[in-house]
């Protein structure tokens, strides 16, 4: 039972991370072009340039990119060109249509009635100045009460406007400029985590390498117990036919032969499964690896480097910056901001016509200045501060506690060290105990379980030593990945 459980962790231990493989290869289209006999620096050349997830995390740099050119604009103004096509009989429409064209003329306000209505009071006057005098104090009422034609019922007009208009900020007491800085440094996060996610699988395609190695070291070991099986299989055999041993001792070494024979088919299983999420990380099908020497190099640890190169230190780094920038912006909030304004066009009733005639510009300055909100803006400036307070101990906390974990990595790296030198010793002695009982079985001095039991010994030290040697290559891969130092 002991025996199974060592085998069932370390198949997982070893594979933690390699079975959503088996899910993501019907959902991802594997370049299907084989890597046979690949190096470990080969394969990571090409996660760079192929892994998809890194192509996702370079997009999204690059819009965070464009965002800061965007913030950048905005300090340059806007220029906007408007051409306008109208035709219209709405009497309000075709007066001002004249009026912007420069043609509106009395007669556009009705005064062809009007007149017609003072000539006939002339006319009646027949020249008497004093009768047509008291004839407009008579029939003023009438004739201002006249509504004319002209006025009320023109003819439809069409009317083309062309507009040019520039708007620019003149002072935004550093808005623009910290929204600015602030897409710039969102864009360079983004890059930081585009380097955290590379790192990432860096650690993994690294991890890949040492898991198949260490399986495929774990698989020449099985095969070689089960050869030892077989070759006890046969000893067992001989001496049945001979009458020194019993039909159960066949069946125990049968058993056990079957059981070696089922960690040996689930180990090959767990092989496929790390060419398969090898194979994604790549997004190239992956056939076989240059096997690694099963124990990953240490690299080394400085702590002044640690702390200069760790991403996750920098991103807080950044963050504190950001949360400066974010203080001068809320600062902003209590100056006013200053905009221009420019306008030129021409219009008529047919496009382009007569357009230096007819022209006509606009411009203006505008200043707005909140002088009270509620106190909202004096709120959300005290968060900003309370905010960068708060970011400024969480880089020193990320300093302290990035190298705290190191040094806890490191430590056990060394303990795992001990570990493995000593479950080396302890299988070669188990292999040595092993054949010794073989052949005290042969000379009659031990039972077949007593061999059956040092072999499960042999096997279950060299599961204890798959599993040490698996943990301490994670960790130093961790290591290695905390401290930036780029490829193992």
């Amino acid at each position: 039972m002991v025996l199974k459980k060592s085998l069932l962790y370390v198949i997982f231990s070893l594979s933690t991370t390699l079975l959503l493989a088996e899910e993501l290869d019907t959902t991802i289209n594997i370049q299907n072009v084989p890597l046979s006999n690949l190096t470990l620096e080969k394969a990571l050349q090409i996660m760079k340039s192929n892994n998809l997830e890194l192509k996702i995390s370079k997009f999204e740099e690059e819009m965070k990119a464009h965002e800061a050119e965007v913030a950048k604009g905005h300090k340059y103004g806007k220029l906007d060109l408007k051409l306008q096509a109208l035709r219209s009989n709405d009497a309000g429409n075709v007066f001002g249509f004249k009026v912007k064209s420069r043609e509106a003329s009395f007669a556009d306000f009705g005064f062809s009635d009007f007149m017609g209505a003072i000539g006939q009071g002339a006319q009646q006057a027949n020249g008497n100045f004093g009768a047509f005098s008291q004839g407009l104090v008579q029939q003023g009422g009438n004739i201002l009460g006249i509504e004319p034609k002209d006025l009320n019922y023109p003819d439809a007009r069409n009317h083309f406007q062309t507009t040019l208009t520039y708007m620019v900020p003149l002072y935004t007491a550093g808005k623009l400029d910290q929204y600015g800085k602030i897409t710039k440094a969102l864009q360079t996060m983004s890059q930081l985590d585009t380097d955290k996610l590379l790192n990432e699988k860096i650690f993994q395609t690294t991890k890949t390498f040492y898991d198949i190695s260490l399986v495929d070291q774990y698989i020449q070991n099985l095969g070689n117990i089960v050869s030892n099986i077989e070759r006890l299989e046969d000893i067992v055999y001989n001496m049945k036919e001979e009458g020194f041993a019993k039909d159960i001792d066949a069946l125990e070494v049968k058993a056990r032969k079957s059981e070696a024979q089922s960690m040996l088919s689930k180990a090959t299983y767990n092989r496929v499964l790390a060419y398969q999420y090898l194979s994604f990380l790549l997004n190239k099908k992956v056939e076989s690896i240059q096997n690694l020497d099963t124990e990953a190099p240490m690299p080394k640890v400085v702590k002044e480097e640690l702390q200069e190169n760790n991403l996750d230190i920098q991103k807080a780094k950044l963050g504190l910056k950001i949360t400066d920038m974010a203080i001068e912006l809320q600062k902003a909030n209590f100056l006013p901001t200053v905009g221009a304004f420019g306008e030129y066009g021409s219009t008529d009733n047919n496009p382009f016509n007569d357009f230096i005639d007819k022209d006509f510009y606009t411009v203006g300055l505008q200043l707005e200045w909140n002088l009270f909100n509620g106190n909202i803006d004096k709120h959300n400036l005290e968060k900003a501060k309370v905010e960068n307070m708060k970011v400024r101990e969480q880089v020193e906390l990320a300093k302290k506690g990035i190298y705290l974990k190191v040094n806890k990595l490191l430590t056990e790296i060394k303990s795992k060290d001990a570990e493995i030198e000593s479950l080396t010793t302890q299988l070669d002695f188990a292999s040595k105990v092993y054949e010794n009982y073989q052949e005290r079985y042969q000379e009659g001095i031990s039972s077949i379980s007593d061999v059956l039991i040092k072999q499960s010994k042999e096997l279950e030290v060299l599961l204890k030593l798959l599993t040490a040697k698996n943990d301490r290559n994670a960790k130093v891969f961790e290591i290695t990945s905390i401290i930036n130092k780029g490829d193992v």
